[in-house]
């Protein structure tokens, strides 16, 4: 009698069934997906470290002005006061070693139909920054302001770090009285790309200045965005200016809001900001508002404090 016996063992092990083309086609695809979501989370670190980057670490060349002093004219100005301003901003870079840029504002294209001339603002520090781009600082002052104290260099009076966040608004509403959105903090001095102020009504951008750097790009470039040059703003580029702040944090995060008579005196009392008054010995005097407003002549206005700047200038000193 034969009994059956197991099957013997074999050292070959069986052949494995090959994988459908279904199966290879998924285990590929989340292959690729993963290499996507990697490249992707690799871009935003490097991106929001690029905007978040104070300035440029590039080596800046011997003899670079470190402040860029930028003015758009209308040419509607009599020549006289156009010459003026020129005299007065030159005099200023002269003293610190800074440069100047004056454009006109008709040189920009603001859109069809145009946007108003005051955005012109914004692509000329953007031309500025092309034609010096070594330069740290770019200073943007209005046609209707005064430098009245030429002594003070912006490097010791406001962009020093220690200085600056000494000078810092913090926890104020950036559209007053009662705006949500606050200027923020915890921010250093050596972290802030705009500085600016603000009158009784909102956010002056008639005296602010930018340090040169990819973010700059990023915010002018925002700034200037078509839609809100056809947005029908009734300040125009202001308004768009404190939307952007109060809604783009990366913009707030690189801000910092200081008295408004460190770098924009007014002339004249703004509303709900009588702290904002020119007062002898201060940076600049703006005569705000004087070629939106009928009844006034910015020429006649800036006559007295023109002739009070050739004083100064001339003696080489200022009165306290």
């Amino acid at each position: 009698m034969h009994f059956a016996y197991a099957p013997r063992k074999t050292s070959n092990p069986p052949p494995y069934a090959a994988r459908s083309p279904k199966s290879q086609y998924l285990r590929r695809s989340r292959l690729q997906l993963l290499g996507l979501v990697a490249a992707g989370a690799l871009f935003s670190i490097w991106l929001l470290s690029t905007l978040f980057r104070s300035s440029s670490t590039r080596k800046i060349p011997t003899g670079t002005p470190p402040v860029v002093l930028v003015t758009t004219i209308d040419r509607r100005a009599s020549p006289a006061s156009i010459a003026n301003i020129l005299d007065n901003r030159k005099d200023y870079a002269f003293r610190h070693g800074y440069a100047t840029f004056f454009t006109n504002t008709s040189d920009y294209d603001l859109g069809v139909p145009p946007a108003p001339d005051s955005w012109s603002k914004v692509p000329a520090l953007r031309h500025a920054m092309t034609l010096y781009p070594h330069s740290t600082f770019f200073f943007y002052l209005s046609q209707n302001a005064l430098i009245m104290n030429p002594s003070l260099s912006l490097e010791r009076h406001v962009l020093g770090p220690a200085r600056l966040e000494s000078l810092m608004i913090v926890d104020k509403p950036v559209v007053p009285p009662d705006s949500v959105i606050k200027t923020f903090s915890h921010l250093k001095g050596d972290r802030i790309d705009l500085v600016i102020t603000q009158d009784g009504e909102g956010l002056s951008q008639e005296s602010f200045i930018l340090r040169r750097g990819d973010w700059a790009k990023y915010f002018l470039d925002s700034w200037f965005d078509p839609l809100y040059r056809s947005y029908n703003f009734q300040k125009a580029e202001g308004h768009a200016l404190e939307h952007l702040v109060q809604w783009h944090g990366t913009v707030l995060a690189k801000l910092a809001l200081i008295p408004q008579r460190t770098i924009n005196s007014y002339s004249r009392d703004s509303s709900n900001n009588k702290d904002g008054t020119y007062h002898e010995g201060d940076f600049v005097a703006n005569f705000h508002g004087c070629n939106r407003d009928g009844n006034r002549n910015c020429e006649k206005e800036m006559a007295p404090l023109m002739t009070r700047w050739r004083e100064i200038r001339d003696s080489g000193t200022r009165r306290v």
